[in-house]
């Protein structure tokens, strides 16, 4: 049940205590695709886990600004600080909780979320009246987690499946000639670069041209498949006593 499209009287009669929390970044992807990406991604992964479920599951709006300073040169982006972010993703999943939706897996399309996203989750089942886990796509996906770039292969091919229309696919040769083998610049296991235009020239990490609509379709089994595995455990889980406060 997704509640953008339901009446108040539809999500109150909805039996279920299953939630899932789609989350993503509004932030460059390469001059082939859109600056949604990752709220596009998330969204397609968190409405095709629900809908293969065999319980109801609620599909909360997403959260479509997270913690993505490190695009900041290039046009489009938005960002917001970690504290912010975080503090809202609690607040979201808390108003799910207050309407009997307490057990939550937030849907994450974006690698500068997971941290944090691990972070106040954790706070949430300690401290709050409901149950969340953080769920990111793109580690759910088998042998291909190791191809993930940025605006790459990956990313391109969900989107060639799920929103066609929203990918240049007569950009892809130029994304691949201006982007980058990998991502940042080390000196050993530290990486140097703060931000993504000190070693990619147009924001992508990866070669967009490996992509395909039919990748697209696996990964977004493989990853649908991995969320309702996963909100089998939710749904039956005992988080075990909270912290007051």
């Amino acid at each position: 049940m997704e509640l953008t499209r339901e009446s108040w009287t539809d999500a109150d009669a909805a039996d279920a205590n299953l939630a899932v929390l789609p989350v993503g970044s509004t932030e460059q992807h390469g001059p082939h695709a859109p600056l949604g990406t990752d709220v596009l991604t998330a969204e397609a992964v968190a409405e095709a886990g629900a809908d293969r479920y065999d319980d109801p599951v609620v599909v909360a709006p997403a959260v479509p600004v997270g913690i993505a300073e490190e695009h900041r040169r290039f046009a489009g982006t938005l960002w917001t600080s970690e504290s912010t972010f975080r503090a809202y993703v609690r607040d979201v999943v808390g108003s799910l909780a207050s309407h009997g939706w307490d057990r939550v897996i937030v849907v994450n399309g974006h690698g500068g979320n997971i941290a944090a996203l691990k972070e106040v989750t954790a706070r949430i089942v300690r401290h709050d009246d409901a149950y969340a886990v953080p769920f990111t796509w793109f580690d759910e996906v088998g042998e291909h987690t190791s191809e993930m770039g940025h605006a790459g292969p990956l990313e391109t091919s969900l989107l060639r499946h799920t929103d066609p229309e929203s990918v240049h696919e007569d950009r892809l040769e130029a994304a691949a000639a201006d982007g980058a083998d990998r991502w940042g610049e080390w000196q050993g296991r530290v990486n140097l670069a703060v931000d993504s235009d000190e070693f990619t020239d147009n924001g992508v990490v990866g070669d967009p041209r490996e992509s395909s609509a039919e990748l697209g379709e696996e990964l977004l089994a493989k990853s649908a498949d991995a969320l309702c595995d996963l909100l089998d455990a939710v749904r039956d889980r005992d988080p075990g006593p909270r912290i007051d406060g």
